[in-house]
């Protein structure tokens, strides 16, 4: 037996984990280099702080099983082992939760920890709606549907000569005086020179509309009437679908907004609509009756009806179900079949559809979080 303790270093480098250098000695060493025989290593822990400080030491081995560049070779294993052992054990850097930070040491670059959720939030902006809330939120739609709907009765009578010119002239100064009265019981801060605007404004209106209705009255000639009705209908629809029924685009008296794109566009298929069907009529008065009458609905009716629900919602109500009532009276003398069809209409938009909101309501599930982009929070329009 020989002693070759002179051959093994006496210090060796740190490690926090020795248990892992025995047993790679003990399972590697043999295999490697191939030596018979049995070996026993003695690992000598001595405390020295927090760490463990190892001396190995060859004591026992078989007479001439290995020369000196064998005993070499094991101690740099053995040092190769402890410098793994050490790099292993030292701590990982803490996943820090970074935008543009790139990848970070020791994490994959999808990796997220148990903080990620955290700042998870469920249905934040849900609105939990209430059936007759809804229910009476549908009813400016179905007054606005209204308003259409005795537009094209006025329109089917002037062309079948049931309404003549001087009758349509008293429904134009009814309408715009009503207007009138209506916006200066409902808007307290409205001043005498705002007034004075508008009736300045007006004026000047229904004189271009009086000097351009020859010009109306010949501008479809070439036209045959089965094109301009299924254009008018075909307009009148666009017009519906693209209303502002939220009534967010609508200005209150002496207030500027620009208005969206779909509310220009849909004013502007209502007043085509209309020149349409005033081109079919025979004389100049019935072309700037009947003009006159649709641009005053279809341009003041919604800042009426939103001074009237702006004032009072009670009153709104009470002005939408007379509407609707007399609409139904007058389409169900007029045509059975337009009844039925408007009556459906109306009980889809205010009772099927609100209770289908209700029930689809149920089913939404909406995610916010940290990795939500930025949203704006001010209005860029002021």
């Amino acid at each position: 037996m020989l002693n070759a303790e002179q051959d093994i270093p006496d210090e060796v480098p740190l490690i926090s984990k020795p248990f892992t250098v025995y047993t790679a000695l003990e399972l590697l060493l043999p295999t490697k280099l191939n030596i018979p025989g049995l070996w026993n290593f003695f690992l000598l822990n001595d405390v020295v702080g927090d760490n463990f400080s190892i001396r190995l030491s060859l004591t026992v081995f078989p007479y001439n099983s290995f020369d000196t560049a064998g005993r070499t070779e094991i101690i740099e294993l053995i040092a190769m082992d402890l410098s793994l052992a050490n790099n292993s054990s030292s701590p990982r850097p803490r996943w820090r939760k970074v935008a543009y930070g790139g990848m970070q040491p020791g994490y994959d670059d999808n990796h997220t920890d148990e903080s990620f959720l955290e700042g998870m939030v469920m249905n934040a902006s849900v609105v939990k709606r209430d059936m007759l809330k809804v229910m009476l939120d549908s009813v400016s739609i179905s007054e606005y549907l209204c308003i259409v709907a005795l537009v094209v009765l006025v329109w089917t009578c002037t062309l079948t000569t049931t309404i003549d010119e001087n009758s349509l002239l008293f429904i134009d100064v009814s309408l715009l005086v009503s207007g009138f009265l209506i916006l200066l019981f409902t808007q307290e801060m409205l001043s005498l020179s705002l007034l004075l605007h508008y009736v300045l404004n007006i004026s000047f209106f229904i004189t271009v509309l009086y000097v351009l209705a020859p010009i109306y009255q010949t501008l479809t000639r070439s036209i045959s009437s089965d094109s301009i009705w299924a254009v008018a209908a075909s307009l009148l629809v666009l017009h519906l679908f693209l209303h502002d029924y939220s009534e967010s685009t609508v200005k209150a008296p002496g207030v500027l907004k620009n208005p969206a794109l779909t509310s220009c566009i849909s004013v502007n298929a209502s007043v085509v609509a209309s020149v349409f069907i005033a081109s079919r009529l025979p004389s100049r008065l019935h072309v700037f009756g009947i003009m006159l009458f649709s641009l005053q609905v279809f341009l003041f009716a919604p800042l009426v009806t939103y001074c009237i629900k702006k004032y009072s919602f009670r009153m709104h109500l009470c002005f939408s179900i007379s509407l609707m009532a007399m609409t139904l009276s007058f389409v169900y003398m007029l045509h059975r079949l337009l009844f039925v069809v408007l009556l459906s209409l109306l009980v889809f938009v205010n009772v099927v559809c609100p209770y289908w909101l209700i029930r689809i309501q149920e089913y939404k599930f909406e995610i916010n979080g940290p990795w939500d982009e930025a949203k704006l929070c001010f209005d860029i329009t002021d």
